[in-house]
């Protein structure tokens, strides 16, 4: 693993605050000054300090936040695609598990972890975590169409297949054919299923935040460990 990247996983710096901290000289491996973020190091093997300090990124339940790319399936063993864990170097990481997968060719925030009962909360509809998506729709819709979508939305739609309605949603338009969408629940497909009852089809989907955790410092495909106060939320 790159160093600045084992820097962000191990302590709530910031990409840029862990290039800092490495110009002053404060990062030693295996008692050698290192100011180049790009050594590569191994996790398991090598000593890291800061000030004196150990660092670890594999110190009890890990919960990780990745950018997904495109193209990376959200499994557990490859098929077509690579899969995700492939982004994530960590000590045994085929132990953690997603929270609330996406499909190969949407982006965006996605949590995993080795801590299954903090998955559950995550994902559970009763626990009301909204989870923002924006979406990119092949057909432009009138301001008519957009505000029928909102208020059915709103109210909850039955899905084809389904058996109960969507819980309440709110929906938003940037312009005919971009939209934000706010759910508190995860079906089969759901953003894609919901474009399509109104006759549309989403050509791009990115998940933007789940609850208050937000994409912000990260680049696509890279992913950081979450803070003592974002593993609460859930």
């Amino acid at each position: 693993m790159r160093l600045d990247k084992f820097l962000s996983k191990a302590t709530e710096l910031s990409r840029s605050d862990a290039k800092k901290v490495l110009h002053r000289g404060e990062i030693t491996v295996n008692d050698n000054i290192v100011k180049d973020g790009s050594m590569h190091i191994d996790v398991a093997n090598d000593e890291v300090l800061w000030v004196g300090e150990p660092l670890s990124v594999a110190d009890g339940n890990r919960y990780i936040l990745l950018y997904k790319p495109d193209g990376f399936e959200c499994t557990l063993k490859a098929k077509e695609y690579p899969i995700v864990t492939d982004l994530i170097a960590v000590p045994e990481v085929g132990n953690l598990r997603i929270a609330g997968r996406l499909d190969v060719d949407t982006t965006g925030a996605l949590l995993l972890s080795d801590d299954g009962a903090w998955l559950h909360r995550v994902t559970s509809p009763k626990h009301h975590q909204p989870k923002r998506y924006e979406i990119t729709l092949a057909n432009p819709m009138n301001a008519d169409e957009q505000a029928l979508a909102i208020k059915q939305i709103a109210n909850g739609i039955l899905l084809e297949g389904d058996n109960e309605k969507t819980r309440p949603a709110k929906l938003s338009f940037v312009d005919d054919t971009h939209a934000t969408l706010i759910l508190t629940e995860g079906k089969y497909h759901q953003v894609k299923r919901m474009m399509a009852y109104f006759g549309n089809k989403v050509i791009e989907l990115h998940r933007a935040s789940i609850g208050n955790i937000t994409l912000d410092g990260l680049e696509m495909g890279e992913c950081r460990f979450l803070t003592a106060d974002e593993i609460k939320e859930f």
